[in-house]
Protein backbone atom coordinates (compact mmCIF):
# COMPACT_ATOMS: atom_id res chain seq x y z
CA UNK A 1 0.00 0.00 0.00
CA UNK A 2 1.40 3.36 -1.29
CA UNK A 3 1.49 6.40 1.19
CA UNK A 4 -0.43 8.75 -0.34
CA UNK A 5 1.80 12.40 0.45
CA UNK A 6 -1.64 14.41 0.47
CA UNK A 7 -3.04 11.89 3.49
CA UNK A 8 0.50 12.27 5.59
CA UNK A 9 -0.17 16.08 5.08
CA UNK A 10 -4.16 16.30 5.94
CA UNK A 11 -3.27 13.26 9.23
CA UNK A 12 -0.38 15.80 10.11
CA UNK A 13 -2.67 19.00 9.47
CA UNK A 14 -5.89 17.57 11.69
CA UNK A 15 -3.23 16.39 14.74
CA UNK A 16 -1.99 19.91 14.26
CA UNK A 17 -5.90 21.25 14.81
CA UNK A 18 -6.25 18.54 17.66
CA UNK A 19 -3.46 19.53 19.67
CA UNK A 20 -4.28 23.71 19.44
CA UNK A 21 -7.71 23.14 20.25
CA UNK A 22 -6.60 20.86 23.16
CA UNK A 23 -4.47 23.29 24.37
CA UNK A 24 -6.87 25.90 24.02
CA UNK A 25 -9.69 23.90 25.75
CA UNK A 26 -7.06 23.53 28.95
CA UNK A 27 -6.49 27.07 28.90
CA UNK A 28 -10.60 27.81 28.45
CA UNK A 29 -10.84 25.18 31.54
CA UNK A 30 -7.85 26.84 33.96
CA UNK A 31 -9.02 30.54 33.48
CA UNK A 32 -12.73 29.51 34.03
CA UNK A 33 -11.84 27.69 37.22
CA UNK A 34 -9.39 30.57 38.30
CA UNK A 35 -11.79 33.61 37.78
CA UNK A 36 -14.74 30.97 39.61
CA UNK A 37 -12.79 30.94 42.90
CA UNK A 38 -11.74 34.55 42.31
CA UNK A 39 -15.58 35.31 41.91
CA UNK A 40 -16.46 32.92 45.06
CA UNK A 41 -13.65 34.78 47.20
CA UNK A 42 -15.20 38.32 45.79
CA UNK A 43 -18.89 37.25 46.91
CA UNK A 44 -17.92 36.60 50.23
CA UNK A 45 -16.35 40.01 50.56
CA UNK A 46 -19.12 42.16 48.49
CA UNK A 47 -22.13 39.97 50.54
CA UNK A 48 -20.18 41.34 54.07
CA UNK A 49 -20.23 44.82 52.98
CA UNK A 50 -23.66 44.52 52.19
CA UNK A 51 -24.93 43.38 55.36
CA UNK A 52 -22.38 46.46 56.92
CA UNK A 53 -24.35 48.59 54.54
CA UNK A 54 -27.62 47.77 55.81
CA UNK A 55 -26.14 48.08 59.38
CA UNK A 56 -25.36 51.21 58.28
CA UNK A 57 -28.69 52.18 57.23
CA UNK A 58 -30.76 50.80 59.69
CA UNK A 59 -27.66 52.79 62.11
CA UNK A 60 -28.50 55.98 60.02
CA UNK A 61 -32.51 55.87 60.42
CA UNK A 62 -32.28 54.87 63.97
CA UNK A 63 -30.14 58.33 64.56
CA UNK A 64 -32.47 60.71 62.97
CA UNK A 65 -34.97 58.66 64.62
CA UNK A 66 -33.93 60.05 67.83
CA UNK A 67 -32.56 63.07 66.33
CA UNK A 68 -36.49 64.22 65.78
CA UNK A 69 -37.51 62.99 69.17
CA UNK A 70 -34.38 65.41 70.35
CA UNK A 71 -35.86 67.91 68.41
CA UNK A 72 -39.41 67.35 70.12
CA UNK A 73 -38.08 67.62 73.46
CA UNK A 74 -36.13 70.60 72.88
CA UNK A 75 -39.22 72.59 71.41
CA UNK A 76 -41.29 71.68 74.54
CA UNK A 77 -39.13 72.25 76.62
CA UNK A 78 -38.13 75.67 75.33
CA UNK A 79 -42.22 76.34 75.18
CA UNK A 80 -42.95 75.44 78.56
CA UNK A 81 -40.04 77.59 79.74
CA UNK A 82 -41.31 80.91 76.99
CA UNK A 83 -45.20 79.91 78.71
CA UNK A 84 -43.25 79.92 82.79
CA UNK A 85 -42.06 83.70 81.40
CA UNK A 86 -45.33 84.93 80.29
CA UNK A 87 -47.07 83.37 83.47
CA UNK A 88 -44.43 84.97 85.23
CA UNK A 89 -45.18 88.44 84.60
CA UNK A 90 -48.45 88.00 86.32
CA UNK A 91 -47.16 86.40 89.23
CA UNK A 92 -46.63 87.93 92.45
CA UNK A 93 -43.32 88.74 93.70
CA UNK A 94 -43.38 85.62 96.28
CA UNK A 95 -43.99 83.15 93.13
CA UNK A 96 -41.36 84.72 91.25
CA UNK A 97 -38.31 82.53 93.16
CA UNK A 98 -40.28 79.38 91.70
CA UNK A 99 -40.80 80.69 88.64
CA UNK A 100 -36.91 81.25 87.56
CA UNK A 101 -36.43 77.60 89.15
CA UNK A 102 -38.94 76.21 86.78
CA UNK A 103 -37.81 78.21 83.78
CA UNK A 104 -34.08 77.79 84.64
CA UNK A 105 -34.96 73.87 84.83
CA UNK A 106 -36.92 74.04 81.29
CA UNK A 107 -34.36 76.11 79.32
CA UNK A 108 -31.54 73.53 80.70
CA UNK A 109 -33.75 70.67 79.46
CA UNK A 110 -34.04 72.05 76.12
CA UNK A 111 -29.93 73.01 76.17
CA UNK A 112 -29.37 69.33 76.98
CA UNK A 113 -31.55 68.24 74.54
CA UNK A 114 -30.28 70.50 71.88
CA UNK A 115 -26.91 69.03 72.90
CA UNK A 116 -27.84 65.44 72.30
CA UNK A 117 -29.93 66.18 68.89
CA UNK A 118 -26.47 67.49 67.46
CA UNK A 119 -24.85 64.54 68.55
CA UNK A 120 -27.36 62.43 66.77
CA UNK A 121 -27.16 64.62 63.71
CA UNK A 122 -23.19 64.18 64.01
CA UNK A 123 -24.24 60.18 64.14
CA UNK A 124 -26.24 59.98 61.10
CA UNK A 125 -24.37 62.14 59.12
CA UNK A 126 -21.55 59.36 60.22
CA UNK A 127 -23.47 56.38 59.35
CA UNK A 128 -24.17 57.81 56.03
CA UNK A 129 -20.81 58.58 55.20
CA UNK A 130 -20.19 54.99 55.96
CA UNK A 131 -22.28 53.69 54.00
CA UNK A 132 -21.66 55.86 50.91
CA UNK A 133 -17.97 54.21 51.50
CA UNK A 134 -19.03 50.68 51.32
CA UNK A 135 -21.62 51.33 48.63
CA UNK A 136 -18.31 52.33 46.69
CA UNK A 137 -16.92 49.25 47.73
CA UNK A 138 -19.88 47.44 46.51
CA UNK A 139 -20.17 49.32 43.19
CA UNK A 140 -16.64 47.63 42.17
CA UNK A 141 -17.67 44.37 43.42
CA UNK A 142 -21.00 44.59 41.29
CA UNK A 143 -18.65 45.99 37.79
CA UNK A 144 -16.04 42.55 39.08
CA UNK A 145 -19.58 40.32 38.93
CA UNK A 146 -20.79 41.56 35.48
CA UNK A 147 -17.25 41.65 33.57
CA UNK A 148 -16.37 38.02 34.70
CA UNK A 149 -19.67 36.93 34.08
CA UNK A 150 -18.88 38.40 30.45
CA UNK A 151 -15.40 36.76 30.54
CA UNK A 152 -17.25 33.49 31.23
CA UNK A 153 -19.88 33.35 29.12
CA UNK A 154 -16.99 34.32 26.17
CA UNK A 155 -14.42 31.25 27.46
CA UNK A 156 -17.94 29.06 26.85
CA UNK A 157 -18.23 30.03 23.24
CA UNK A 158 -14.59 29.57 22.78
CA UNK A 159 -15.05 26.27 23.93
CA UNK A 160 -17.31 25.40 21.73
CA UNK A 161 -16.32 27.34 18.76
CA UNK A 162 -12.65 26.73 19.59
CA UNK A 163 -11.22 29.97 18.30
CA UNK A 164 -7.75 31.58 19.69
CA UNK A 165 -8.48 34.95 19.47
CA UNK A 166 -12.06 34.80 21.08
CA UNK A 167 -10.30 33.48 23.76
CA UNK A 168 -7.82 36.29 23.82
CA UNK A 169 -10.76 38.80 23.53
CA UNK A 170 -12.31 37.11 26.49
CA UNK A 171 -8.98 37.93 28.40
CA UNK A 172 -10.33 42.00 28.36
CA UNK A 173 -13.13 41.17 30.43
CA UNK A 174 -11.34 39.24 32.78
CA UNK A 175 -8.38 41.71 33.53
CA UNK A 176 -10.82 44.29 33.96
CA UNK A 177 -13.61 42.06 35.71
CA UNK A 178 -10.01 41.21 38.19
CA UNK A 179 -9.10 44.68 38.29
CA UNK A 180 -12.25 45.61 39.85
CA UNK A 181 -12.46 42.76 42.57
CA UNK A 182 -9.34 43.40 43.42
CA UNK A 183 -9.88 47.07 43.84
CA UNK A 184 -12.77 46.14 46.21
CA UNK A 185 -10.79 43.35 48.27
CA UNK A 186 -8.42 45.82 48.42
CA UNK A 187 -10.40 49.34 48.96
CA UNK A 188 -8.52 50.92 45.87
CA UNK A 189 -10.02 54.27 44.33
CA UNK A 190 -10.55 52.64 41.16
CA UNK A 191 -14.41 52.98 40.13
CA UNK A 192 -15.65 54.10 36.86
CA UNK A 193 -18.19 56.18 38.18
CA UNK A 194 -19.85 57.56 34.43
CA UNK A 195 -20.35 53.66 34.28
CA UNK A 196 -21.99 52.77 37.55
CA UNK A 197 -24.11 55.83 37.16
CA UNK A 198 -25.09 54.20 33.81
CA UNK A 199 -26.11 51.14 35.33
CA UNK A 200 -27.77 52.59 38.22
Amino acid sequence: MDLDPKDVIDRAADAGKEASAARLNAAVAVTVAILATFMGICKVKDDNIVQAMQQAQADKLDHWAYYQSRTLRTDVAEATATQLELAKAGASAVQAPAYDQAIASYRAKAAEQARKRDELKAQAEADQQTYDSLNYRDDQFDLSDALLAIAIALLAVTALTKLWPLFFAALVPTFFGVLMGVAGLAALHIHPDALVKLLS
